[in-house]
């Protein structure tokens, strides 16, 4: 018999990825590249999203209490960041230099 999480019982399941991106994440409309791609809201781009999260020790809240935007957006940075990785590091890259 397998037993239910906390979040099971109630009957809540997390966000998925796809809802995630769909409520946080938007292209740049003056700039529709996805390595342009910024949070709802805030605007803050998701490669910097990224970038501070690989910089701090991959600490979502930490990231999150730094731009002042919800655990969730750094979330749905980070998801849209797995499904277009090339890019984002590309744009990671170019802003190092």
């Amino acid at each position: 018999m397998s037993r239910k999480t906390d979040r099971e019982e109630e009957g809540a399941t997390a966000p998925n990825d796809a809802e995630l991106i769909a409520s946080y994440i938007e292209l740049d409309p003056r700039n529709r590249s996805r390595a342009e791609a910024r949070l709802v809201g805030s605007g803050v781009p998701v490669w910097a999203i990224v970038g501070q999260y690989q910089a701090t020790g991959r600490d979502a809240a930490y990231v999150a209490e730094s731009y002042q935007v919800p655990l969730a957006a750094v979330q749905a940075a980070l998801a849209y960041y797995r499904q277009n990785m090339a890019v984002i590091e590309d744009r990671l890259e170019a802003n190092a230099v």
